[in-house]
């Protein structure tokens, strides 16, 4: 036991001192928020339509992507995706082309021409944003599951059975451009466009026929609209007006939409296809948005998709607390001083559905002023939750916070990422990740999450009413094996990890049959070497599907949740404590697997930070439990 406490305390003094040294003079920690090479692409794709002639970007951008690609011709969007992925790769094929750096007849792109024919070419994409991409820029024709969706919808008024407000926030920022380039059948070509004929194998399907569930939702949004007053054309002409002002009213200071390079992107090409020009203010500041978002790392530049500072900053300043840092210790003071700073304070599209509430939450990036979420707030609240103590305004901005997020919490007792009530219906759409990212349900990870906050920093148990409606819903969404689907982390394991400590911080007790099922099941799948890895396989399978080698962030999860629920330290705790600590030594791909989800099979997050965070806060929490 000695050994392994002395082995904790070394690997907590490492990790401390280089994360503080570390912070940023402001009080942040800027961490890469990799995810893939589909934003690359984007940009380059939007820079040459545009014209913009930034070649010292343009050209980091191109060499990474070729970097990534994988010796049979493909690109992947994690290590361990079997047969590569194929709307990556048309996006890697397209970019490099269109960039000017690479041509059709390097032995690279042969390969990866060779591999996209073999998958079916352009008529076997799947990605709903791929498909537009191409659309866009005249590489297809717009599919019928977009084109038929129309855009009146944004007309239907939020009282209405099926309306645009039951989309996720993350659905409606990026779907309304979307509606607006599809509405206007909208394309656009320059003299330097490749074209991509030889990628174009089997027959590409624009028109393909509706499911019932699909034709059912539509069915009911074409009801809402026949209630609409006036012509079908006026009725049209206010549908683009609303659009494009939905738009523009959910611009973010730095230009950007939303925070998103990805909406942004999307906003630009709208913006074009509503006739303005490649030059106005508006599409030049949001390309600098987008400038802005690229991150530099063993020599290579990427574009990030949301910069995680708030998210990085909120939990680096908790874990060093946890680590044994004072809460007056400069580094500390000095990122609750910037998370003070970027608290939100406007009343945005979350409170649609949550009508009452002050202002209180905090979002992802530095920019996000108008988009909080539940997993970002808690994630500050514990930062300044010691100095909310004894410091007057710090108090104040726990008190919004909390409330806010109390506020948050849906009639079934669970919590969501961004807002209330979002309809399930919506997944019937036939848009392909419709089923994730249409609606913004409650999820195990932002439930167990949020108990744990309540429970161990607010002092709140299931006596509470609204905390034993929170563990019900746990409790109830428990998968049969033992584990909980995550929505945020990959995967499984994630999802467990916050169940079991949301439970048990709520005083739930370690031997109710709940805890123990979902406590067998992460000792059932640790690996030989100690350690924890999930594949990203999982959120697309909707099952556990085991990595075959050990993740820092992945094993650190697992044995915070297993700490929660062990009074004392068991043999499989500190093999597993062991293996973390060497992992912090370790350079390899498990490294650098992703371990952060977006949208199921199209979208993973590698962040830099979680090496550091998760590992240094499970060290620390297994020293503070076991040391005496």
């Amino acid at each position: 036991m000695g050994n392994v406490l002395s082995a904790v305390d070394e690997a907590i003094d490492q990790l401390t001192a280089t994360l503080i040294q570390q912070q940023q003079h402001n009080g942040t920690w800027h961490f890469c928020f990799e995810n893939g090479i589909i934003i690359d692409a984007y940009v380059i794709i939007l820079f040459r339509t545009l014209n913009i002639q930034n070649e010292v970007l343009i050209r980091q951008l191109h060499d990474r992507i070729l970097t990534e690609q994988q010796p049979e011709g493909c690109w992947k969007l994690y290590f361990d995706e079997e047969e590569g992925n194929l709307s990556a790769s048309i996006e890697a094929y397209y970019a490099l082309l269109y960039s000017g750096y690479s041509q059709k007849t390097d032995e690279p792109m042969l390969r990866a021409k060779r591999f996209i024919q073999s998958k079916g070419g352009l008529g076997q994409v799947s990605s709903i944003l791929t498909k537009v991409i191409l659309a866009a820029t005249g590489q297809m024709k717009w599919p019928a599951s977009l084109s038929s969706i129309p855009l009146e919808v944004l007309l239907l008024p939020t009282f209405s059975p099926i309306n645009f407000f039951e989309f996720s926030g993350y659905s409606r920022i990026h779907l309304t451009p979307i509606l607006i380039m599809a509405d206007h059948h909208f394309s656009i070509k320059t003299a330097h466009t490749p074209e991509l004929d030889e990628l174009k194998v089997d027959r590409i399907h624009i028109n393909e026929p509706h499911s019932r569930e699909d034709q059912e939702v539509l069915d009911s949004i074409n009801s809402g609209l026949r209630k609409l007053i006036g012509t079908p054309r006026s009725i049209h002409e206010a549908a683009i007006t609303k659009a494009e002002q939905f738009i523009l009213q959910r611009l973010e200071a730095d230009g950007t939409l939303y925070s998103y390079a990805s909406s942004t992107i999307l906003m630009i090409f709208a913006l074009l296809a509503l006739g303005y020009d490649k030059d106005h203010p508006l599409i030049t500041h949001a390309v600098q948005g987008i400038t802005a978002m690229q991150y530099n790392f063993n020599d290579k530049t990427t574009i990030q998709n949301s910069p995680s500072t708030v998210w990085d900053t909120a939990l680096l300043a908790y874990t060093l607390q946890e680590a044994g840092i004072n809460a007056d210790h400069v580094a500390i003071r000095n990122a609750a001083a910037y998370l003070l700073s970027k608290q939100q304070d406007k009343t945005a599209d979350w409170s649609i559905h949550n009508p009452n509430p002050i202002p209180g939450g905090w979002g992802f990036s530095d920019s996000n002023t108008l988009n909080p979420d539940v997993d970002d707030t808690t994630a500050a609240l514990r930062a300044i939750q010691t100095l909310s103590q004894t410091d007057p305004l710090h108090r104040e901005s726990w008190n919004r916070g909390l409330n806010w997020v109390l506020s948050m919490q849906n009639e079934g007792g669970g919590w969501p990422a961004f807002e209330k009530k979002t309809k399930k219906m919506l997944t019937w759409l036939a848009i392909d990740g419709a089923k994730s990212a249409a609606i913004d349900p409650s999820e195990a990870d932002l439930t167990g999450r949020t108990l744990e906050y309540l429970g161990n920093f607010c002092g709140l148990d299931i006596r509470h009413e609204f905390i034993k409606y929170g563990t019900k819903w746990l409790i109830k969404h428990q998968e049969k094996d033992g584990s909980w689907y995550g929505r945020w982390g990959i995967c499984y394991i994630y999802g467990t990890w916050a169940a079991l400590t949301g439970l048990e911080a709520v005083g739930v007790s370690s031997n109710h049959i709940t805890v123990q099922k979902g406590t067998q099941w992460l000792l059932r799948i640790q690996n030989p070497d100690g350690g924890w890895g999930e594949s990203c396989r999982s959120d697309r399978l909707l099952r556990y599907v085991p990595l075959g080698e050990s993740t820092p962030p992945q094993t650190a999860w697992a044995l915070d949740a297993l700490i929660a629920v062990h009074p004392q330290p068991t043999a499989q705790i500190n093999k597993g404590i062991y293996r973390l600590i060497a992992s912090l030594q370790e350079d390899n791909w498990m490294i650098s697997y992703p371990t952060g989800a977006g949208l199921p099979g199209n979208y993973y997050t590698h962040y830099h930070s979680y090496r550091y965070i998760w590992p240094l806060l499970t060290l620390s929490h297994y020293r503070e439990k076991y040391r005496h």
